[in-house]
C-alpha cells in the first residue's frame, strides 16, 4: 500500500534529505521548478533530472540526464512526469536503488506503484511535498540565514 497516514509521510519527510527530482523544467512558472526551490529552501539536497537541460544549472544544482547519473545514493525520486511516463522512472528509481518514490498530483500509475512496493521502495501517489511539508508542520524556518 502507498503511504497514506500523516504519520508514514511524516517520517518519509523527515528521513529523507537527497531528492531526485525527474521532470524539472527551467520554466519559473512550472510546478516542478517553483517545488524544487521549495525542497531546496527546505534543505533537501535536490538534484534536478532532464535529459533536455542536463549539464545546466537549476536553483545553482547541477541537471543531469537520468536517475543513474545522480551521484550517491537517492533518498527519494519526485516524479514531475504524466501517470504514463512515471512507469518508466519508477522502474529506474528501483535499479538505481533509490528508497522512495513519490508522484505529484494527479500523477497515478499503481501496476508501478506496486513494483517499487514490491521491491522495497516507499510509495506515494498523487500528492505534493509542497502541499504536505506545511500542512504536517514540517516547515523550516525561511529565515534560518
Amino acid at each position: 500500500m502507498p503511504l497514506e497516514t500523516d504519520q508514514d509521510i511524516t517520517r518519509l519527510l523527515t528521513e529523507t534529505k537527497r531528492i531526485a527530482l525527474v521532470g524539472a523544467s527551467a520554466k519559473p512558472e512550472r510546478a516542478s521548478n517553483r517545488i524544487m526551490k521549495f525542497l531546496l529552501d527546505q534543505g533537501y539536497d535536490v538534484t534536478p533530472v532532464n535529459p533536455g537541460l542536463a549539464g545546466q544549472k537549476l536553483h545553482g544544482q547541477e541537471v543531469v540526464a537520468s536517475l543513474d547519473a545522480v551521484t550517491g545514493p537517492i533518498d527519494m525520486v519526485d516524479i514531475f512526469r504524466n501517470s504514463t511516463d512515471a512507469g518508466p522512472v519508477i522502474d529506474e528509481a528501483i535499479a538505481v536503488g533509490a528508497k522512495a518514490v513519490w508522484t505529484q498530483l494527479g500523477v497515478i500509475n499503481r501496476p508501478a506503484a506496486e513494483r517499487a512496493e514490491a521491491a522495497g521502495l516507499d510509495v506515494v501517489i498523487d500528492r505534493c511535498p509542497k502541499i504536505e511539508i506545511p500542512r504536517l508542520g514540517l516547515l523550516k524556518s525561511d529565515n534560518a540565514d
